[in-house]
């Protein structure tokens, strides 16, 4: 069961279509197309391996060995920050938990929040220290909290990985010293940093901070672009000497996020500059469009031996497109709703697919559900819609 659907959006759509028509000897007339939007190469970077994403559609607008499995330095601990969240989302751990700060965790080397031996350090507090001045010595004592050692957190760490789809990615400690099996690669990262956005809002606002203090002893957010782009409000910086300098950067313009990683530049400085280009080429080329909200019925087609005839069928989540700017009216969507549906049916159920093309195109894929459940019918209604079903199918549904 198909459906194609236009979209025609009040803000985007209908897009001014001008067409000049010149009159020659009263016979011949030359109709000028409207101009499709010129979109560039996108930008070539000094850096080793990078990626453009929007965070909303999870489109991949710039990519450049973004599969290479690369040392990720420090931009390791947004797995370590996101299994915090996800504890703290979860219940099992509060903001005011006192975390014991063991001497292994004291004597990691590297980017220090310099928390002390025996003491105990609020979830909150470490959580800061490691996003925002990247503390190993916070990493640490946050995986002994939680799984009761580095090795087992690191273990915990690629099990979420897996789940993420993150597939050239393997931890080995909960901070990204240098380990010969530690990787990650540019497209993993850009996908774990999304569910970092959209999975736990309520914590984004920690990595736009540009401070931190703790114990008397005040350190910036290396991530210069907070000082540079009021647009920026994350992510992590990395640094190692095999790593070079890394940079997880998001930032938002009007409805519109974009998720970059740059890994592999030469210097502080570079990584910033190369993230920004990458940044501006995607805010200057590109536009986001919510083309349904989540809960939207988007079709109502029959169901069979249910209590009711129709079934309410929609997306369970925004759909949220990426496209060229200036071509939004070129959108269109497929429903591929599956036949011969049959109750019970409950609420959340597949029951199809929908496709969004652009042109030829087709730039994004999302389930479509049951947005409602659907019972079994009594004895009658199910009998009667068996016979009715027979008799629709054989005839071509002069029933229905």
């Amino acid at each position: 069961m198909r459906f194609t659907l236009f979209f025609r959006r009040r803000r985007l759509l209908p897009l001014l279509l001008v067409s000049l028509l010149l009159v020659v000897s009263q016979a011949a007339a030359q109709v000028i197309p409207t101009p499709q939007t010129m979109i560039p190469s996108p930008p070539q970077l000094a850096a080793s391996s990078w990626i453009l994403m929007d965070a909303g559609s999870g489109r991949v607008l710039v990519e450049h060995n973004a599969d290479e499995r690369l040392p990720p330095a420090s931009l390791t601990k947004l797995m370590t920050a996101y299994l915090v969240e996800r504890e703290l989302n979860q219940g099992n751990i509060a903001p005011d938990d006192l975390v014991p700060v063991s001497e292994k965790a004291w004597r990691t080397g590297g980017s220090k929040m310099f928390i002390e031996v025996d003491t105990q350090v609020p979830v909150s507090e470490l959580l800061q220290g490691i996003i925002i001045v990247s503390g190993n010595d916070a990493s640490v004592a946050m995986a002994e909290h939680l799984a009761g050692g580095e090795r087992p957190f690191a273990d915990l760490m690629n099990q979420h990985a897996t789940r993420l789809g993150m597939h050239n990615t393997n931890f080995v400690n909960a901070t990204g010293l240098p380990d010969d099996n530690h990787y990650s690669s540019a497209r993993d990262l850009a996908l774990l940093s999304q569910h970092i956005i959209n999975d736990y809002p309520d914590h984004y606002a920690t990595y736009a901070r540009k401070q931190f203090s703790y114990g008397g002893i005040e350190q910036p957010n290396r991530n210069r672009l907070l000082w540079r782009d009021s647009s920026v409000d994350g992510l992590k910086t990395g640094w190692t000497e095999s790593a070079g300098y890394c940079l997880v950067a998001s930032a938002k313009r009007d409805d519109m996020r974009l998720i970059s990683v740059v890994m592999g530049t030469a210097s502080d400085e570079a990584r910033a500059q190369e993230t920004q280009k990458l940044l501006s080429y995607g805010f200057r080329y590109y536009e986001s469009l919510k083309l349904y909200d989540a809960g939207a019925v988007l079709n109502t087609p029959r169901v069979w031996g249910g209590d009711k005839n129709e079934l309410r069928v929609g997306v369970d989540h925004d759909v949220v497109m990426t496209v060229p700017r200036a071509r939004s009216a070129e959108l269109t969507a497929k429903l591929d709703i599956r036949a011969d549906l049959t109750a019970p049916i409950a609420a959340g159920d597949r029951v199809g697919t929908m496709e969004v093309r652009q042109g030829d195109e087709m730039v994004g894929e999302r389930p479509l559900v049951a947005l409602e459940s659907i019972e079994e019918g009594g004895w009658f209604k199910r009998l009667f819609d068996q016979v009715q079903r027979f008799f629709t199918n054989l005839i071509g549904g002069w029933f229905d």
